[in-house]
């Protein structure tokens, strides 16, 4: 007999994490130990060059009715979550950094009851309630010129696309997920362009958030490897590689 699918799964990626990942990790699972349901986390680790392979074996075998651990020898945020997503079985799944700049206790406000009528609930660092701590104003100078584009090109609306705390209902998180294809870091510009595409709704959940000095985010870099991919995201659309199949279609 199949084991009961989980209500919630939480997806971690990691990259050479084996430093923050410990704490990050031990405060998961004390916070859904106060929680009524069930849920399994899954940490996915691609290329690493650190211990995180060897942190992660160490949890899942501490925690072996919760965590699970995914490994890939290929680099990439997007492909790191990918993964996760496609392989986790929960009715909600949350995409959260590695590095919890939000606190995990602000998990509730993107499940119901908190949040009633959703496809996907991404976190944002801007508007009413949102307060950023920590972050130095060139970072938040660029993240912001940043999203301009994004809505410009992809996305208009939404404040805050990048933001790594992200929850999906299990069905949405298959349908978007197996049809993306992006492996970098913009891989959240284009699973929301599909989203919207296939007319989910996406609701933004202004978050505290904690500016990480350690963060794997290279501002430069991948600010122009990302601009590189919404400029393949608009040429995919124009093909028609994120269109539903006619089959899928009511």
């Amino acid at each position: 007999m199949a084991a009961r699918a989980p209500f919630l799964s939480i997806i971690v990626p990691a990259y050479n994490e084996e430093r923050r990942l410990p704490h990050s990790l031990e405060q998961i699972h004390a916070f859904l130990q106060t929680q009524p349901y069930q849920a399994e986390v899954l940490i996915v680790e691609n290329g690493s060059t650190d211990g995180t392979w060897q942190v992660i074996q160490t949890f899942v075998a501490r925690y072996p009715e919760q965590m699970r651990g995914l490994r890939s020898p290929r680099k990439g945020k997007g492909l790191a979550v990918r993964l996760g997503m496609l392989a986790a079985r929960g009715r909600y799944r949350f995409l959260a950094d590695a590095d919890l700049s939000m606190p995990i206790t602000e998990l509730p406000r993107f499940l119901p009851p908190h949040l009633p009528a959703f496809d996907i609930a991404i976190a944002t660092r801007e508007g009413p309630g949102a307060v950023r701590y920590g972050e130095p104003w060139h970072r938040h100078v660029m993240g912001r010129a940043f999203n301009l584009l994004v809505r410009a090109l992809a996305l208009p609306g939404l404040h805050d696309s990048q933001c790594g705390f992200k929850m999906f209902r299990g069905p949405v998180a298959e349908d978007v997920f197996r049809h993306a294809r992006l492996e970098g870091m913009a891989f959240d510009v284009e699973v929301l362009f599909i989203a919207r595409r296939r007319g989910y709704r996406i609701v933004e959940v202004p978050i505290p958030w904690y500016f990480d000095p350690d963060s794997r985010v290279h501002p430069i870099r991948d600010t122009l490897h990302m601009l590189r991919d919404l400029v393949r995201i608009r040429w995919s659309a124009r093909q028609g590689v994120y269109d539903r199949p006619k089959e899928d279609r009511p």
